[in-house]
């Protein structure tokens, strides 16, 4: 569950900070008749993220069992590339989410109501795509450990933060909590790549299946309250191949490096001498 929660906090609060600020400009602006259209983007992009969800669990409970494997060990792969490529890109641009946003926003306004629902639905589904791929390949590496209920948690959480930070009713540093969100997501991240290499093991798309690094399950088994603790949180594995634990310790150190790295700040242009500074 905990994992789960995490993935729909962090993926979840994003769209509701997308919405938050087109609704708070076309408001700011004199344009609240327009709000029907971002809420019809925003539920569409729901119902394709929904509906995206079921075709995923359609689709593998009717494959044969090494079929199954090698469909969950790909959209794990997929899963784990789309959040990482999410992460950094929040890190890089959330400075200038809403700038960018509003910009676009400005130019929909022009254009008509169809852009409005445009601009919502593309905005809300890309977030929402990624949520049900993420959390769906997740639940099949720590089935038993409610993920569903941890994801549906993490969701409503992040919908009440995003209202309460629209309403100014709290102040959250949005770098801060996408930084600590961002981290815990790599951790969880690197779970489910290396559970999703064993998928491919499974199939037979990979060798070194029976080739175990060692096997702690007597000391740690997965029935025990702390094995499914560590499970469900850092989908562990007691009996890993080299195959997994390789790919988990090298995502693992490398993205975690990249993500924590100090980002390079360009320095602010100084004034010409005989411009003067403007406040």
């Amino acid at each position: 569950m905990l994992a789960n929660f995490l993935i729909g906090l962090r993926e979840g609060l994003e769209a509701a900070l997308v919405v938050s600020i087109l609704t708070a400009y076309l408001v700011k602006t004199g344009n609240r008749d327009r709000l029907p259209a971002i809420w019809l983007g925003v539920g569409a992009a729901i119902a394709l993220s929904l509906a995206f969800g079921a075709v995923l669990s359609f689709t593998s409970q009717n494959m044969s069992f090494k079929a199954q494997e090698a469909f969950g060990g790909i959209m794990s792969i997929l899963a784990v590339a789309l959040v990482t490529w999410m992460i950094f890109w929040m890190k890089r641009t959330s400075r200038f989410l809403k700038r960018e946003l509003e910009g676009k926003l400005a130019e929909a306004l022009t254009v008509g109501r169809v852009a409005l629902v445009a601009i919502a639905f593309v905005s809300v589904a890309r977030e929402g795509i990624e949520t049900s791929l993420f959390i769906w390949s997740a639940a099949q590496s720590t089935s038993g450990t409610s993920p569903l209920l941890g994801a549906t948690l993490g969701l409503v959480t992040a919908t009440a933060i995003g209202y309460l930070l629209y309403k100014s009713a709290i102040h959250v540093n949005l770098a801060t909590f996408f930084r600590y969100t961002g981290a815990g997501l790599v951790v969880v991240a690197a779970g489910v790549l290396a559970y999703g290499f064993h998928d491919l093991q499974e199939a037979a798309w990979i060798p070194g299946l029976s080739n175990v690094v060692f096997d702690i399950s007597a000391q740690v088994p997965l029935s025990s309250w702390y094995g499914t603790l560590l499970k469900g949180a850092f989908n562990f594995n007691p009996a890993p191949t080299y195959v997994e634990l390789t790919v988990w310790a090298a995502y693992l150190v490398t993205v975690m490096t990249l993500f924590l790295w100090p980002s390079a700040k360009t320095p602010a242009a100084k004034p010409a001498p005989s411009e003067g500074v403007r406040v």
